[in-house]
């Protein structure tokens, strides 16, 4: 099989939620595939790093500061952008707790950025598509979990918005195909900031090992890996998937 097959070259690339965790793992792979890749996120500081990493490899970024939960800067960052073929729906967040004491200003936050921002990225993504006439692939991939086809304690709201993005990425594979492809990488929990401090609670670090056949964590690049491989002309048949890259553990 020819590499070519998992090359971006000359291909722009979104990515959100690219500072830090799995969305400057991605980010960087996309940029070392030969895409232009735009990088999305608060943190200033943060960008720049990534930047700055991406650049010393001979990859091409811009980074980007916009805060996807305010609808104006969300849709400025896409209306600058030049082109579009690939973007990465990879912020999203997660605050854990028994559902009878969920605090509604953390529902609201947990909504807002895991779906709803989710949803207006990738309608500024679709319509920047749509403004070219060529016949080039065109991609979108989520960044779902595991949890977007099972249910866990203490995360009622995050598999409710992951379960959401699902049934969004099926919906709009429907709707665009073929002129853009829609999938989701679900992956299991993977050695991010975000899930770090979770494996210190040594119940909960017993409940997820027993729970992976496989017996080991995700490592960040396999889920980078995973996205490049939606991306790219090898998976050009394929939308409407969602890649579990979960160690057996929905296979039970």
């Amino acid at each position: 099989m020819s590499n070519g097959l998992f090359r971006l070259d000359g291909k722009t690339a979104v990515v959100t939620g690219a500072s830090r965790g799995l969305g400057a793992d991605i980010a960087v792979l996309l940029a070392e595939s030969g895409a232009h890749v735009y990088l999305l996120s608060r943190g200033a500081e943060e960008l720049n790093e990534i930047a700055d990493r991406i650049r010393r490899k001979g990859g091409l970024c811009t980074p980007v500061m916009c805060d996807l939960l305010k609808d104006d800067q969300l849709e400025q960052a896409f209306s600058d952008l030049p082109a579009l073929d690939v973007l990465v729906n990879n912020a999203g967040t997660n605050i854990p707790s028994r559902l009878a004491d969920v605090k509604t200003a953390d529902l609201d936050f947990v909504l807002g950025l895991n779906v709803r921002a989710t949803f207006l990225a990738t309608r500024a993504a679709v319509r920047k598509m749509l403004e070219s006439d060529d016949a080039g692939d065109r991609s979108i991939i989520n960044i779902s979990s595991q949890m977007g086809h099972v249910g866990a304690p203490d995360r009622s709201v995050y598999c409710m918005t992951k379960h959401a993005m699902e049934g969004l990425t099926k919906a709009a594979a429907i709707e665009l195909a073929p002129r853009i492809r829609v999938n989701s990488v679900a992956p299991t929990f993977v050695d991010t900031p975000m899930t770090r401090p979770f494996f210190e609670n040594e119940q909960f670090n017993r409940w997820v090992f027993d729970r992976i056949p496989m017996g080991r964590l995700l490592p960040a690049d396999q889920v980078a890996a995973a996205v490049l491989y939606l991306a790219s002309p090898a998976a050009a048949m394929i939308t409407g998937t969602s890649l579990r890259i979960d160690g057996g553990w929905t296979a039970q």
